[in-house]
């Protein structure tokens, strides 16, 4: 089979059985990897044997934005339809200037100083994330961003001994960890899973509990001393190791009952989350580096802002767009768009004139995490040593989003302070230079943060992943990534793959 027969045999599947198809297609035939997880394969320009094709992309959020960069590449000519004065959607990074008026008529301006910013929408990428590739292939620098520190705090509100006090991430771990190895390793060595291990597993099993819960050997004849935790400078010391004779002063343990009635534990499996894992990182200068590397590539040309599309039609030739008569969507797409749920989510950026979390605290980095309304803080990732520095004081979702929703800027950032005064003492009160507060529910051409599903496997799901005539759909809600730029990203070449593989089809006919 010649490579034209080949490359027209292809089309052909791809008109009749989507991108889905073809790709399985070429794999059998030998020219694409693994068909469960095909790699993306940009269109080219060749493709489409020289006839130009216009594309119109309403909405120049991430998905709209590799939407238009990959057809852009492959000889389309593209158009984006922004409502917004900017692009990258969610993606949004507030700086000093940075003016904007909520649902509610609320206007805010930020005062940031140079250099300073929050990223009120997406903050951190993780490494295996194709918005890495991105970054790189568009020229945006990265560094690190701290997802954990073992400084940083658990704050637990409650009733029990340790509620209302901040304990640091590498002290809650050691204790807790310490006393699950003492309780396992003795109902290990007691035959408690005699049924379910052998000799040489449960041998095995002790040998790891010692090392990882740092607990003490077995005392023979008495089993409430053996595998005893004690504690170890792994939490933490009340004197720190020092010159000459001092080897410092490990802190104590708190008592098991206490530490288990306190639930710190109950956030250590964040880190093991596939998207929360080290290592991640950040855009230098603001995440929206990434939003404006994508307009330069396309061409500012390409992007009309401050267009409120409100209508789209399927015609015999396209598809037409206006500006300010209702849609005609079909009624199965509007009611699949019903089924999605928005999820409320807020921030708030404080800027200090002084870095106290470092100079203090001795926290360079990472996430303080609460179940009080705050939610989590991070402290900035870069910067360090700096004058200033500007933290998220309040990552929040949910019903806590919706308490400081209906506040004023001013009294969200009382509020702001006033808790996390609880954690970090009065310092949190002083030497604040500038705030800004963004709540998704109400920020406009957003009305949520992210959307949830009641299921992903339903047929409403599904026939979003379907194009409605000439129109498809693209967004991190269309993915299993919801909520990252990732996800935005994957949904956007699932797109332009099917999208592509039509018009080459078409070409091709």
């Amino acid at each position: 089979m010649t490579d034209a027969t080949r490359r027209n045999f292809l089309r052909y599947v791809g008109m009749v059985g989507g991108a889905g198809v073809m790709y399985q297609t070429m794999a059998a035939m030998g020219l694409a990897p693994d068909p469960a997880a095909p790699a993306f394969a940009a269109p080219r320009a060749d493709d489409l044997q020289g006839k130009g094709k216009s594309v119109v992309i309403l909405g120049g959020g991430i998905a709209g934005l590799t939407t238009a960069y990959e057809l852009g590449k492959a000889g389309y000519k593209v158009t984006i339809l922004e409502a917004r004065m900017r692009p990258g959607g969610r993606n949004w990074t507030v700086r000093g200037g940075t003016e904007e008026t909520d649902l509610r008529g609320i206007t805010q301006r930020a005062t940031f100083s140079k250099d300073q910013y929050m990223n009120a929408g997406p903050g951190r990428i993780p490494q295996h994330h194709i918005t890495l590739d991105y970054c790189k292939e568009l020229g945006v620098a990265i560094e690190p961003f701290t997802n954990q520190n073992a400084d940083g705090y658990l704050f637990r509100g409650g009733s029990s001994k340790l509620s209302n006090t901040p304990i640091r991430h590498r002290a809650a771990k050691a204790d807790v960890y310490g006393y699950v190895s003492e309780l396992l390793a003795k109902a290990t060595d007691q035959g408690a899973l005699d049924s379910y291990m052998s000799a040489a597993d449960k041998e095995n099993l002790i040998s790891f509990l010692k090392s990882f819960g740092a607990i003490g050997n077995k005392v023979p004849g008495d089993a409430a001393a053996s595998f005893k935790y004690t504690g170890t400078g792994r939490k933490g010391y009340s004197v720190a190791p020092g010159a000459g004779l001092e080897a410092g002063t490990p802190l104590a343990p708190d008592a098991l009952s206490d530490v288990f009635a306190s639930g710190v534990g109950n956030y250590f499996s964040f880190e093991f989350g596939w998207d929360q894992a080290m290592m991640m990182f950040q855009p230098v200068g603001g995440m929206d580096r990434i939003p404006y590397a994508f307009e330069s590539a396309i061409g500012k040309d390409k992007f009309v802002y401050g267009a409120q599309v409100l209508s789209m039609n399927n015609t015999a030739a396209g598809v037409s767009v206006e500006y300010t008569n209702p849609g005609n969507l079909p009624a199965d797409v509007i009611d699949a768009l019903k089924f999605a749920s928005p999820s409320d989510a807020g921030k708030i950026g404080i800027e200090y004139s002084r870095r106290w979390w470092e100079e203090d605290h001795r926290i360079y980095g990472g996430i303080t995490n609460t179940n009080i309304d705050l939610g989590n803080m991070w402290y900035p990732s870069t910067g360090f040593h700096g004058q200033r520095g500007t933290m998220v004081g309040y990552y929040n979702t949910g019903a806590s989003a919706r308490v400081y929703k209906e506040l004023s800027p001013e009294k969200r950032l009382g509020r702001a302070l006033d808790q996390g005064a609880r954690i970090h003492g009065d310092v949190y009160r002083k030497d604040v230079a500038a705030s800004f507060s963004v709540d998704w529910g109400s920020t406009a051409f957003s009305e949520g943060a992210w959307v949830g599903w009641p299921s992903q496997t339903d047929a409403k799901y599904a026939r979003l992943l379907e194009p409605s005539g000439n129109i498809y759909f693209a967004g991190d809600h269309l993915s299993h990534a919801i909520a990252w730029q990732h996800g935005a990203m994957t949904s956007a070449r699932a797109a332009v793959t099917a999208l592509h593989t039509r018009a080459a089809a078409m070409v091709a006919g």
